[in-house]
């Protein structure tokens, strides 16, 4: 998978290094001569270049990339960029940085955003995450899905403590990826059984969140209909 990250600051860098580590190729872009630090991650291609300007994204050959990274400290540029991957150069892919949290609303479909990543509510997701026992919470929005990632914790009362995955209905659409229990990830395979205290990840449509919530946790635990923790990245 090839690349593209605008803003080759400390986040687009170690963004870099990781993409690199797992094998994709990477194209950084920076308008700062002095943000061009190519013997600090040589595997990756270097480009000196303002990523707002359409001409420096046609020399970068934007339609070849099959992601798009806005990640420069200033929302306008990520929003341009974003916008610009998408509409000029159909990028299938874009995700984009949010340094402050007032400007998240504009980080959406019509600037070309497929997925917005802020950091203050990630941070604020992780601590709903851990915490929380028996509420769905939102990790993160997909915005050009209609999905959302969401965990939820299985409480020791759950109907399902103890229920093959297999055997169960899940709501519409909405699928399980993952199960996080103390020894690490567990495959979602059909014969393994659900355990108190597994952290449950699933793929879930916005309509079918509180069915799911109700599903796998007693009323006790939220409340009949309560709504799912909006803690998650990217909620409007």
């Amino acid at each position: 998978m090839k690349v593209a990250i605008a803003g080759a600051g400390a986040v687009g860098r170690s963004v870099a290094a990781e993409l690199l580590e797992n094998g994709h190729e990477v194209l950084l872009i920076d308008r700062n001569p002095r943000a061009i630090r190519s013997d600090t991650i040589p595997e990756a291609d270097w480009l000196l270049a303002d990523a707002c300007e359409l001409s420096a994204l046609e020399t970068a050959h934007l339609e070849r990339c099959d992601v798009v990274i806005a990640a420069t400290g200033d929302d306008k540029a990520n929003l341009v960029v974003s916008l610009l991957a998408k509409t000029e150069f159909a990028v299938g892919r874009t995700v984009a940085r949010v340094n402050h949290p007032d400007n998240e609303w504009l980080f959406s479909g019509a600037w070309g955003v497929d997925v917005a990543v802020s950091t203050p509510r990630l941070m604020s997701a992780l601590v709903e995450e851990a915490v929380t026992v028996g509420d769905l919470v939102r990790l993160f929005s997909l915005r050009g899905s209609n999905a959302n990632l969401v965990e939820l914790t299985l409480p020791d009362d759950s109907p399902y403590v103890g229920v093959r995955v297999g055997d169960i209905s899940w709501p519409r659409d909405v699928v399980l990826v993952a199960i996080l229990r103390s020894m690490g990830i567990q495959a979602p395979e059909r014969d393994r059984t659900l355990e108190a205290g597994d952290e449950l990840l699933f793929v879930a449509p916005i309509d079918s969140e509180e069915e799911l919530q109700r599903l796998l946790a007693p009323t006790e635990h939220h409340g009949a209909g309560a709504p799912t923790r909006r803690a998650g990245v990217g909620d409007d």
